[in-house]
């Protein structure tokens, strides 16, 4: 689809089938210019760069997050180099001393799991975890346990990162928690992979998602778009939660930003700014939609299917795909085998790059293949478990 602006990236290792686009996203040529201009900003400019990164990089950054997701506010995204660090800030939103109670799925990420689960096991946390299957029913599952008690957080990914389920009603699972509760949607896998439109539930639900997947940009570069006129006090705070106060004396009270800046921390490295601008520049420039990556990458998962249904592999057979077809995904395609380990050393062998999470392998496809590279895929799987 655009492979051919990815070309620092194909030449760098020409035999190798990358299809870990919902991973680790190859960075399009666009952005090396981008990076290399980080570098010499902080050379020419010195301690002046964040002058330049706070008047024009970050704000430009904020817009493309707007844009994408119809934020009315583009002042209401917050950065920071991983989405745990926000995970922490968010949970010090709340008063440590009283027992907090947590509605969430069972295929959240580890940078919400592992954390919510460290702090259940220190009796912090009543946590209930709603699993996937039965897939047709989980929104409704989950609306349903939303208004079955007073849950303090609601924590929810929009894609799962074990199988690309897709939830769809955003909206419903917003308006059924508690008012009290906190709503927030990880749309890590989702971002730049189809099109998310919060325009009717950004007042209500915390979102965040980051640069390292379909975004094409790299680490460092995640974001949380915050409501409009929350007035949380994080107790996680880094100095740049006030920064417009730094050069006035200190008052007695600690002092936190009226717009998203409140959740932000402290120094970081922002040369995943320069290329999250450049990567999302360049996409502008060919008129491809976040729509368009979506119909494509799908076209490309039907391609696959297709082929992997004439080798008849057992292993890679329909029934192992979670979840089933039939069921709305995201960008990559996950099958539940047995062995998958192994089955995932011997795709190495022959250069496929994918990833495994317990017994799925995951197969992730994005603007940077065609059907030429897809048969090229299908080949190299068949060699290798025939």
């Amino acid at each position: 689809m655009l492979a051919q602006y990815f070309s620092k990236f194909r030449a760098a290792d020409p035999g190798r089938l990358h299809f870990a686009a919902h991973s680790h996203h190859p960075w399009p040529d666009a952005t090396e210019g981008a990076h290399a201009r980080y570098w010499s900003d902080s050379v020419v400019l010195a301690d002046r760069k964040w002058d330049r990164i706070f008047a024009e990089t970050i704000p430009k950054a904020q817009r493309h997050v707007a844009r994408l997701l119809n934020l009315s506010d583009a002042r209401q995204v917050a950065f920071a180099p991983n989405t745990h660090e926000f995970v922490a800030r968010i949970y010090s939103c709340f008063d440590p001393g009283k027992p907090l109670r947590v509605l969430t799925g069972a295929s959240e990420f580890h940078s919400f799991r592992r954390q919510t689960r460290r702090l259940q096991e220190s009796g912090r946390l009543v946590v209930e975890e709603i699993p996937g299957p039965p897939w047709h029913t989980f929104t409704e599952r989950f609306v349903a346990a939303e208004r079955a008690s007073s849950w303090d957080l609601v924590w929810l990914s929009h894609v799962f990162f074990d199988s690309a389920f897709l939830v769809e009603d955003l909206e419903a699972i917003c308006a059924a928690a508690p008012a009290k509760a906190l709503v927030c949607i990880d749309g890590y896998h989702a971002f730049c992979a189809l099109p998310v439109d919060l325009g009717r539930i950004h007042r209500r639900a915390f979102y965040l998602a980051g640069g390292y997947k379909y975004a094409m940009s790299g680490e460092g570069v995640c974001f949380l778009a915050v409501p409009p006129g929350c007035d949380l006090r994080p107790a996680d705070t880094g100095w740049f939660a006030s920064f417009d106060t730094l050069s006035v004396a200190p008052g007695e009270a600690v002092g936190y930003a009226d717009d998203a800046f409140r959740f932000w921390g402290a120094t970081f490295d922002a040369s995943g700014l320069y290329r999250f601008n450049a990567a999302m520049d360049w996409l502008a420039s060919t008129v491809v939609t976040v729509a368009d990556i979506h119909r494509h990458s799908v076209a490309m998962q039907k391609h696959f299917l297709d082929g992997l249904l004439r080798l008849a592999l057992r292993e890679l057979a329909p029934g192992h795909l979670v979840p089933p077809a039939g069921v709305r995904r995201g960008n990559f395609l996950a099958f539940d085998v047995d062995h998958a380990e192994e089955l995932h050393r011997r795709l190495a062998a022959q250069k496929v790059i994918i990833d495994r999470r317990d017994r799925r392998l995951r197969f992730g496809f994005g603007v940077y293949h065609d059907e030429l590279e897809v048969g090229r895929l299908v080949d190299a799987v068949a060699r290798s478990l025939k």
